[in-house]
């Protein structure tokens, strides 16, 4: 299962969270965001990443052309599109950026958002289901209706979010099967500033948990 810890700001940080064992690291390119990070930042961090880490950079109704020049100038594997952004907008980054990892992010209410989630399955590599918050696209600590997950299957992998922290992972994971996690606030101490504690709990719980399967 891919684990993706977000809001990485700090080099240090990044290097200790990637030894533990987290697969993919997130970095917040949207600049109303509490954990936002600069070109010169997310290259700071970068560089001291293992190669084989995914190096994501989130995007919030950005125009193609900052995701492009953030994206190649960074290294980064993958874009997230954390907004409004489109189908039609999804395929015209697949255009630009061929050869990277396109994560369509979704803040999910109901069943009828979740069945919604299907019209990008042709479009983007992954999925990521966050929960639904009015004033804010992420981070926002809250979790989703784990239930109505359940039977969720939509033809792509797909990443779960929406307030986990070491704490519930076991339970939101106990009848749910993503194909990767993802986490911020959950272990935190403040915004883009990781409690590297919380982060080795987690890792711990997802052991337990992997060993009782």
């Amino acid at each position: 299962m891919r684990i993706k810890i977000c809001g990485i700001r700090d080099p240090l940080q990044g290097q200790a969270i990637a030894a533990t064992g987290a697969t993919a690291l997130g970095f917040i390119c949207v600049q109303s965001s509490p954990r936002y990070v600069s070109v010169e930042q997310i290259q700071s961090v970068v560089a001291l990443l293992p190669s084989h880490m995914d190096k994501i950079g989130v995007f919030a109704n950005a125009n193609p052309t900052e995701i492009a020049f953030i994206s190649n100038n960074c290294s980064l594997t993958g874009v997230q599109l954390h907004g409004n952004e489109s189908p039609d907008f999804c395929k015209q980054i697949r255009e630009i950026l061929p050869d990277i990892e396109i994560i369509k992010a979704l803040r999910i209410r109901n069943t009828e958002d979740l069945n919604n989630s299907t019209t990008f399955t042709d479009y983007v590599d992954t999925l990521l289901l966050d929960a639904y918050h009015p004033q804010q696209l992420g981070g926002t600590g809250q979790t989703l209706d784990w239930k109505i997950l359940e039977e969720f299957n939509p033809g792509r992998p797909w990443f779960l979010a929406g307030g986990l922290t070491p704490d519930n992972i076991t339970s939101a994971l106990t009848n749910l099967k993503p194909n990767g996690i993802d986490l911020s606030s959950g272990v935190e101490k403040a915004p883009a500033d990781k409690d590297l504690d919380k982060v080795a709990k987690l890792f711990q719980e997802l052991g337990v948990l992997s060993e009782s399967c």
